[in-house]
This record gives structure tokens, sequence and C-alpha cells, in this order.
């Protein structure tokens, strides 16, 4: 296969420190070409697909998904608060499949390393000689005593599908005024950290200007949380009498539930209360668990040079699933290894060594319209993990006037068309 230039390789991604040493296209001299098959078609993934096959027009790259549409997590809490039509949160794979991706809208059902292969829901297994695996994640689902997969209904997590965010809306309509909207944080590692918080700003901007004499109650399971001095201080200015946090150490964590009655229990109080946003403690996706890719964390570890399973050979992580330091559950980080992963898998298919990788991740929360905050980090590997570079990222202000905000919402806006764009669009 003949190489593919520097420029040409850069133009496929997102700019990413640590591209510089990306390797060229590997060599098929004899017989087919390589076969990559990727699973889950989310930000990692299908930017994943994207970078494989753009970078070497040569490699066969299929991508396994089982939804047709995909929902996008970042934005919803502005869906569930009315601030934005859900219609801006979908997307299909049709660009993928011009870029001559091979589609299987099934659901990988398992994986066995030992002949390379994957078995699917519908359609015949594939072979891959690397496997990138971005399986999100899922929830512990009876983690919480009374709270189970089939409460989700009542209670909604909303971090997942399109269900559950226009039922949390939907519920949030129908509350009366003077109702309490409840979002239960969990603990670390999760989706997205600020998102609860984030969800929390969002739905008392709602009743603040729908159903003023209603509040919104935090029960976490955490004592601190990212932002955490930015989030309170824009409580304190926005919603002083629509939000209350109540952390671990004053009785935040929940001891129980009951969905029916719709009664929050800690070990120190009962709360009543109208509408719930259970968010569960949460592990990689199903598939890592069964095919041994996980780990007793429920979690998925990585070299991180390489983003290879260190439990399994020639199997990568990206996205959500995976840990091997400070890898930030974000959207943006997702996308950020996805493209580093690509090259990595180049580079070992080509019997080359991968180049040192630099991860980078942007997050925005939304507090209100036109006011967002943001925290953004760079990463390098040492001593076999992700560490922060000290000095390459930071936080926004805790105070800032509100033309700073609002040009953090405006950057928040520019970001999700950016990296939407460059994955499905």
């Amino acid at each position: 296969m003949p190489g593919i230039s520097r420029r040409k390789l850069l133009a496929s991604s997102l700019a990413v420190a640590g591209a510089a040493g990306l390797p060229h296209a590997p060599a098929v001299a004899q017989g087919a070409a390589p076969h990559v098959v990727v699973i889950g078609g989310g930000f990692a993934g299908a930017s994943c697909a994207r970078a494989l096959r753009k970078a070497y027009a040569r490699l066969r790259v299929s991508l396994v998904e089982p939804n047709k549409t995909f929902i996008a997590c970042p934005f919803s809490n502005s869906v569930i608060a009315g601030l934005r039509e859900f219609a801006l949160q979908q997307f299909n794979y049709d660009k993928l499949a011009a870029d001559g991706i091979t589609l299987a809208f099934a659901r990988a059902t398992a994986i066995d390393p030992k002949t390379r292969s994957v078995t699917l829901s519908a359609g015949s297994p594939l072979t891959y000689d690397r496997l990138v695996l971005a399986p999100g994640i899922d929830f512990r689902w009876n983690a919480i005593a009374g709270f189970s997969e089939a409460d989700a209904d009542r209670m909604p997590p909303a971090f997942t599908g399109s269900a559950q965010i226009a039922l949390l809306r939907s519920q949030l309509e129908a509350m009366p005024d003077g109702g309490v909207v409840a979002i239960a944080a969990p603990v670390n590692p999760a989706r997205c950290p600020p998102a609860p918080y984030e969800r929390a700003s969002l739905i008392a901007h709602y009743v603040k200007t729908k159903k003023p004499k209603s509040k919104v109650l935090i029960l976490d399971a955490k004592d601190g949380f990212t932002m955490q001095r930015q989030f309170q201080t824009a409580w304190k200015d926005l919603y002083p009498d629509h939000i209350e946090w109540i952390g671990l150490s004053a009785g935040g964590v929940l001891a129980s539930v009951d969905a029916a009655s719709k009664t929050l229990n800690t070990d120190f109080d009962k709360y009543k209360v109208d509408v719930a946003s259970i968010i569960p403690p949460q592990r990689a996706g199903a598939i890592a668990i069964t095919s041994g890719i996980a780990d007793r964390t429920g979690w998925c570890p990585i070299d991180p040079v390489t983003f290879e399973s260190k439990l399994q050979p020639n199997i990568h992580v990206i996205g959500d699933a995976a840990i091997g330091g400070a890898m930030p559950k974000s959207a943006s980080a997702a996308a950020s290894e996805a493209k580093l992963a690509a090259a990595a898998v180049a580079a070992l298919l080509n019997g080359q060594a991968p180049g040192a990788p630099t991860l980078e991740s942007t997050c925005y929360s939304l507090i209100a319209p036109n006011y967002a905050i943001s925290i953004k980090g760079r990463y390098h590997v040492v001593d076999g993990q992700f560490v922060e570079i000290e000095g390459a990222g930071g936080t926004s202000p805790v105070t800032a006037d509100a033309s700073v905000r609002a040009a953090e919402a405006r950057q928040a806006d520019d970001w999700y068309k950016a990296i939407t764009h460059e994955v499905f669009g």
C-alpha cells in the first residue's frame, strides 16, 4: 500500500498533539488488506472508523452498531429543559458509508479473542486483524436498593437513548408548580461528570421561568464534583431559591428508592419528590464485561500508548469504557482517543511502534441560556498512565461578567457543531 502524506493524515482529524509521529499506511504487499472491526458508533467508535478509513484508503473497516440513528449526549440537557429541539441531537451514518466503511446494524453479542471474531445479533460473524471496542457505559442496576432497570421508566437516568430524554422532559412539563425535581448524581468514574450539575442548572432555569414555586434537589454520592466552585457560584447568583445540593457527608447517598411513590431514602432523610432522574453507578458496556475485556472494577484497563487492552490481545478500547489514568469521560476526549487509537492500530499492523500520544479534552456545561463554563485539559503518558500536562488546560474563572459566560456558550455551540460534523457530517 502506498504511504500517506503527513498533510493528508493531519487533515483527516482534529488537531491532536503527538500526531506528527503518525506512521504511514499499513503495507499489504501480499494478500488482502487488513480488516479492522469497530464496535460502537458513538463519538469514539464512529470517529475512529472514519480516521482509519480516511487516512488508510485500502484498509477494510467495519463498524458494528445496533442503532441506525445516533443520539448525542452533549446538549441533551438543553432538550430536557425545553431549550433545544431533539432533532439537533440525531445523526445517521450515511457519511461513514460514503467513506467506504462497511456498516453492520446489529448488536455485537460475543467476542472471541482467540479466533479474532465477533458474533452479531444478525448476520454472519466478523473476523478481524484488530478490533476497536467503543462500547460506552452501562448502569449498575440494583446498586441502589429498590431501583432496577424497570424503574427507569419512572425515574429516568436520561443518559442514553432518546426515549428517556423525552420522558424526563414530559415529566417536567406535567409537574405542578411547587413540585420537587430530584437528581441523584453517581460516584465516579462516570460518563461526563459535570452532566448531572448541568442538568440541575438547566432544570432550575426551567422551573424559575415556568414553575417558580418548584425546586431542584441534588442528592450526591460525592462530596465534591468537577467545576464545583463555578457551578455553586452560578447557582447562588441565578438560582438561590431553586437548587439545593446535598453531598456525601451531609447524607446525599441514596440508600433505597420506592419508584412507585417516588420516594428517595438516604441514611439521614426521606424525600418525596414529583420528578426524579436517578443516575446509577456505571461500568463499561455489556460486551466488554461478557468478553473479559473489563476487570473487577467494571472498566477496561488499557495501554495508553496503543489503547490496547491489558486483558485481551489485538483489542483496543476507547471512549467512556477505557481506563488508563487521567482519561476524561467526555465526547471530546472520546474523539481524541479515537484518532490516537487509529494511528496506533495502523502502526501495529505495519509492524511499527506507535508514537507517544497526547490526549485532549474540552467539556462545556450550560448553566443558563447564554451562560456556560468549561474545563479543558491535555494529557500525556507518564509511567504507563495518562497524566495531565500542568498548565496546558484549566477551567473557567469562578467569577466573570455576563459577556465571558455568553462567549463560552457560543464556543460550546461551535464546538458541538464542529465535532458532530467531523464525526457524522
